[in-house]
């Protein structure tokens, strides 16, 4: 907390801001800068809470209207005080229009597009009469059809916006107003207001946390919406307010008051003091309750609001919606542009040639025209034909155009929708696109931006197998005594006969049930030391089945796989641990717990069971804890070793675990050592870690287990795929390092064969600075010169040389950076360094990363590499990117819903991912190209035929074809083949052939041309309109004539033969990629020889522990405090659903199956599919 500013001479009055009278009750807030000899430390602008009588050189802070915040004062159940800083109520708005500002700022955006505008500017020509040849509404009904459409569908897109704000705003919260509990909605909820929480519900505001249903005022939040983490997060409160309970009299008499930091979008800070009672207590973030979190595995909760609405953690750190264009747009308004320019050129000459014209011959026509002489000039004349002829040219950009682009990614959108390979029927979600207007620039990403938890992974822990003295468990072996994969037909161990054991659990090695019956004592070692060695903690609920409440899922695993092999966790006191072994209650004693961090990277518990012996068990990563191991364990470390890699291999998270005896005189000694050391006013934590260490040591190792931590399904070949495809995948999430290492590798996107791993954690800019520089030279080499990085235009032009540089780059890298690394690798100076490092690797994974962060990582790359990035994400913690990137992905997971209300596209599950891009991108891009070609090529066959015809009819801004044709060339004649390709066309490897659509038509626009034309030329239609259809009879005559027929045969054949000659020539001398794949399909289909299933393979990697990573430190001191302990059982809590699924995509089958013929046709290192 800043301190008080005073000042002490009259000299050093501040800076007024306003003055205001107040009542003897009030509190004074100052906020100035100032002159003269008033000190303010740290150079920054600060507050200080006066009460009323005190005299200072300040002058109180208060406007009416709101100023800069630069220090919150809230006052607990007192609305009135907490209006006067006018402070963000609890509404929060994620929508881009209200009813007032749609139609302007729709209207803005709409009209940015170049060619809006040009239509625009025609629509006024043509209401010119002099220079207009054609009728206004020629132009206005498309340009106001194509501005509604897009209109309705931003409106539509936005009505869902306020849809979800309003049930969010609506929810109902219990809020303590005139000392009674009242549900008031979200949207209604004020600073300073205290709010009931219950277990299980989503918090509304920032909060206080002021009084809680567990011991010493404890309670647990998932922070999944904010961090993806899922494993439980402990906030306790202050212990003057802790005692508040849940008397609602004392809380309604509560009147504390908080000066805290402004709102701002650090999730780990908070500083703050709060005053009550005549004392001041200190504020960090372990007392404050984020909103997004969920309460868990408390009853209930009291919380005082700091921070609402938009002035919450979670939405500082949600981006704004941005209007996002695709390149095809971009390229359009280009294209307009040149265009524009084309047809002023044309305009320029048809003048000039109507100028020459006049002065020359047109005195001849003078009389028959009955002109008087001198009324017209010729060069008057050439000044109205040039823009005669804008307006007749500017068919070489219909508006028409714009029509059927929004049709044909409506179209698309559709087809996305529609997709059965991308609908989850397991929770019957669909695919969704949210968006109609970016569906071609999926078939360009080059970026993808994903979140780990929830989005890689399910977040659910199994235990799969162990290894135990030396062998291994959980494999499943033929008559043969040959290993076999797990299937669906494989019968797991039967655990029905226990009671207490979890249901869910599967297990398909019975050996392991056959070692614990016949009391093999290392196997019962093995699952005591799982029972007993961890911090979670056990009740039973009403229905008297045992809940374990886990602080980690990596130990809920281990736990309960311990827990259905008969060593069952029962509950724990501050001294003790009650287990039941093979049903025999056993209490051990809990001596000493040395708790995990993560230096140690390890967990032990030293107990004494009833027999007097003094055991330590120890469990970690098995590269730590194998150098605690004694000597004679070497034979064992050796086959443990290699189990461990091939559970490593497998992406399983692995763990080692070892014991030891204690004699009864050294322990006390030690422990004697371990008290002085507690009670040491200097050097603690390193007296501590010490002592660890001394008793950590000539461990026995039992063995190691390996947990899965479940993929969804599909990711690893998802990621390979996309791979393949020379899209380059980050990782940013907000977990701990070694976890998303872990996943990493269980991906494949990290493997042993890598070159090399580069690991940024550096503190300063100075250390981040230098690490980067050093990870650049093990990367270039010694002989490259690197810039220092303080030139912003010498470093793009940098990263212009590396994208050329990076083609050169031999081998596979991978770059790690955590959180606060990367907020100083994100400044000006360093972050140039870090994104040339970064996209020169082939994976990069960003850990404890904030919302913000990744909102950061996703900009840097759209500015400086130029490229369509992709972020993909399921929580909350992922909005901000999902808006930056250039396509924002939302998973319908198990986190909510806004990854998806901020999204482009939504589908339920992380493999759909490779469908949306390789062929939904790829066909929509491919489509929208070719459409953009066909229909500029029709349109300048069409349109310059004016430009031709005016070199016979005197320059006259005459049209050669009547208006009737003019208007429906384009609506109606060449609309169905241009829209047919643009909707349905494939790629090579999926039609060659003309199908049922391409028949329907071009022989409709045939027959619908043709059928048009008799009506027009008919009698019928002379008589209702004569004047509009005076060409009776003239199709009829025409059509009998056999020249006629004659032309449009060799008009065809003409046109037509030479762009088949060229396909032909191009597919047997330079075949493309699909072009080989279609040939090999061929032979296939002739060939038909029996498929034959591959073995899977194993890779070999390096060790890796998963039990750390997931765990946190602290929860070993609340464990042995007692604080955690709980007097009653509150309600039980739900359990998360598993799901299991499987599911191949063709372009999977595909990639199976062309592995080898597509490298004997490709010479190529990358394959673009």
């Amino acid at each position: 907390m800043p301190a008080a500013v005073t000042s002490s001479s009259s000299q050093a009055l501040p800076d007024l801001y306003c003055s205001k009278s107040s009542t003897k009750d009030d509190f004074f807030f100052t906020s100035t800068t100032f002159r003269g000899g008033a000190s303010v430390s740290g150079g920054i602008l600060v507050g200080h809470l006066l009460r009323p009588g005190e005299r200072s050189g300040i002058i109180m802070f208060c406007s009416e209207k709101k100023l800069r915040e630069v220090e919150r004062i809230v006052k607990a159940n007192d609305r009135e005080y907490n209006e006067k800083f006018q402070y963000a109520d609890n509404r929060i708005h994620t929508s881009k229009y209200n009813i007032l500002t749609f139609l302007p700022i729709n209207l803005f955006e709409q009209f940015q597009r170049v060619a809006n505008a040009y239509f625009l500017c025609l629509l006024i020509l043509q209401l010119i009469p002099e220079i207009s040849s054609l009728t206004w509404f020629t132009t206005i009904v498309p340009l106001v059809l194509v501005i509604t459409m897009t209109a309705v569908k931003d409106a539509t897109d936005d009505y869902f916006r306020h849809k979800s704000d309003n049930q969010v705003n609506n929810r109902q919260s219990e809020v303590l107003i005139n000392c009674k509990l009242q549900n008031e909605k979200w949207m209604n909820v004020k600073v300073g207001d205290i709010i009931k929480l219950e277990n299980n519900q989503f918090v509304a505001a920032d909060l206080l946390l002021l009084s809680s249903s567990e011991p010493h005022g404890l309670c647990y939040v998932e922070t999944a919406e904010l961090d993806g983490e899922t494993n439980l997060k402990v906030r306790h409160a202050l212990s003057v307010t802790s005692e508040l309970g849940a008397d609602i009299s004392r809380l309604a008499r509560f009147d504390g008051i908080v000066v805290c930091e402004v709102p701002n979008n650090k999730l780990d800070k908070f500083m703050g003091i709060l005053s009550w009672k005549d004392s001041k207590h200190s504020l960090n973030n372990e007392k404050i309750i984020l909103r997004g979190c969920i309460l868990r595995n408390t009853s209930w909760c009291f919380g005082m609001v700091i921070f609402a609405g938009p002035d919450t953690k979670l939405m500082q750190n949600s981006g704004k919606t941005k209007f996002k264009r695709t390149s095809i747009d971009r390229l359009m308004n280009t294209l307009v542009l040149w265009i524009f320019g084309f047809l002023i050129c044309l305009g320029i000459i048809l003048a000039i040639g109507n100028s020459i014209w006049e002065s020359q011959t047109g005195d001849q026509f003078r009389t028959f025209l009955f002109w008087n002489e001198g009324e017209k000039s010729s060069v008057f004349s050439g000044f109205l034909t040039f823009w005669s002829y804008i307006i007749i040219l500017n068919t070489v950009v219909p508006i028409s155009l714009y029509v059927s682009v929004e049709v044909i990614r409506l179209g698309h959108s559709y087809f996305i929708n529609w997709d059965r390979k991308m609908y989850y029927s397991r929770k019957a979600i669909p695919a969704e696109a949210r968006t109609t207007t970016l569906n071609e620039e999926l078939g360009q990403i080059e970026y993808i931006f994903s979140d780990k938890t929830g989005t890689l992974t399910q977040n659910i822990m199994t235990f799969k197998r162990c290894s135990i003295n030396g062998r291994i468990y959980g494999e499943v072996h033929d008559d043969l005594d040959q290993k076999t994969e797990i299937t669906q037909e494989k019968e797991p161990v039967d655990f029905s006969v226990k009671s207490q054991a979890d249901r869910e659990f599967q297990f398909f090695d019975h050996n392991l049930m056959e070692s614990i019956k016949m009391g093999d004592p290392k196997v019962h070692e093995f699952l005591r030391l799982l029972a007993l060695c961890h911090t979670v903690m056990s009740e039973e609920n009403s229905a008297g089945e045992l809940i374990y409440q886990v602080q980690s899922p990596d130990e809920g695993a281990l736990v309960t796989a311990a827990r259905n092999f008969g060593f069952i966790f029962k509950s724990r006191t501050p001294e003790t641990i009650t287990i039941e072994e093979l049903g025999t209650l056993v209490t051990y004693q809990l001596l000493a717990f040395l708790d995990f961090n993560n230096t140690r990277k390890r967990m032990s518990i030293i107990v004494q069971n009833p027999e007097g012996q003094i055991k330590l068990y120890s469990k970690g990563a098995d590269t730590i804890l194998f150098e605690k191991l004694h000597p004679s364990n070497e034979v064992l470390l050796s086959l443990t070793s290699d189990h461990l890699s091939e559970f490593a291999g497998e992406g399983l998270r692995t763990l080692a675990i070892a014991y030891r005896d204690l004699d009864d005189k050294y322990f006390k000694e030690w422990h004697k050592m371990l008290e002085d050391a507690n009670a040491a006013t200097e050097e603690r934590d390193e007296r501590i870690a010490g002592l660890y260490e001394e008793i950590e040591r000539d461990l026995m190792l039992l063995g190691a287990t390996a947990v899965e931590d479940k993929l969804q399904e599909g990711v690893i070949e998802t990621i390979t795929n996309l791979s393949l495809a020379n899209i380059k995948i980050w990782v940013l999430t907000g977990d701990k390092q070694e976890t998303a290492i872990n996943i990493g590798y269980a991906c494949n996107m990290l493997t042993d064969d890598m070159n090399d791993v580069f690991v940024i954690a550096g503190n300063n800019a100075v250390e981040v600075r230098e690490e980067l520089r050093k990870a650049k030279q093990n990367l270039f080499g010694q002989n490259r010169n690197f810039s220092n990085g303080h030139v912003v235009c010498e470093k793009k032009q940098q990263l212009e040389l590396d994208s050329i540089v990076e083609e050169t780059i031999t081998g596979d890298y991978a770059l790690i950076i955590n959180g606060h690394s990367l907020a100083h690798a994100l400044e000006s100076d360093v972050k140039n360094d870090l994104l040339e490092l970064a996209c020169m690797c082939k994976t990069v994974v960003c850990c404890r990363v904030t919302p913000l962060q990744k909102a950061q990582v996703v900009e840097l790359v759209k500015k400086y590499r130029n490229a369509v990035t992709l972020a993909i994400g399921d929580g909350a913690n992922d909005v901000s990117m999902i808006k930056s990137a250039h396509i924002g992905v939302g998973i319908s997971g198990q986190e909510g819903l806004q990854a998806v209300l901020a999204s482009d596209y939504s589908f339920a599950q992380f493999r759909y991912l490779q469908r949306l891009l390789l062929v939904h991108g790829r066909w929509s891009y491919f489509r929208m190209c070719k459409f953009l070609c066909y229909f500029f090529y029709k349109n300048f066959a069409f349109t310059l035929v004016h430009f031709w015809f005016g070199f016979f009819c005197g320059f006259s801004a005459q049209t050669v074809y009547d208006q009737w044709f003019i208007t429906l060339f384009n609506i109606v004649y060449t609309s169905l083949p241009v829209l047919a390709m643009g909707i349905f066309d494939q790629i090579a490897l999926d039609t060659s052939y003309w199908t049922f659509i391409n028949h329907v038509f071009i022989w409709g626009s045939i027959a619908i041309y043709f059928s048009i034309l008799f009506i027009m030329h008919s009698n019928g239609i002379f008589g209702i309109f004569p004047n509009q259809f005076p060409f009776v009879g003239n199709a009829r005559h025409s059509l009998t004539e056999k020249c006629i027929w004659l032309v449009i045969l060799l008009t065809t054949v003409a046109s037509v033969m030479p762009v088949v000659a060229f396909r032909f020539l191009k597919v047997d001398l330079y075949p493309t990629l699909s072009d080989q794949i279609r040939r090999w399909q061929k032979a296939q289909k002739k060939a038909r020889p029996p498929s034959s299933r591959r073995p899977r393979t194993r890779r070999s990697s390096s060790r890796r522990s998963g039990y750390a990573f997931a765990h946190q430190e602290g929860y070993g001191e609340l464990i042995t405090s007692g604080k955690n302990m709980r007097a009653k059982n509150p309600p039980p809590t739900s359990e998360l659903e598993k799901t299991h699924y499987n599911s191949t995509s063709w372009i999977e089958n595909l990639c199976k199956k062309t592995t080898d013929t597509v490298s004997s046709f490709s010479q190529e290192k990358t394959v673009k599919l």
